[in-house]
């Protein structure tokens, strides 16, 4: 029992080895775009992130950068 848990163990790791990326180096860029992101107004939403970050403090703490006087 315990030798067949093992070889089952292994046939299934050596699965993982030939995973090959499904997305394409020169495909990558397609990826980044804007157009991808969840938000359906990116410079809307990064605005009020900001105005978020410029309220609350918290500069930089959620990748934010810049003083906290909303001048950026």
């Amino acid at each position: 029992m315990k030798r067949r848990l093992i070889v089952l163990g292994l046939v299934l790791l050596s699965g993982c080895s030939t995973i090959e990326p499904w997305v394409s180096p020169f495909e990558r860029n397609h990826l980044a775009d804007p157009i991808m992101s969840f938000n359906r107004a990116p410079v809307s939403a990064a605005y009020l992130h900001h105005v978020y970050q410029a309220r609350e403090g918290a500069r930089g703490a959620e990748g934010g950068s810049g003083g906290g006087c909303g001048c950026n």
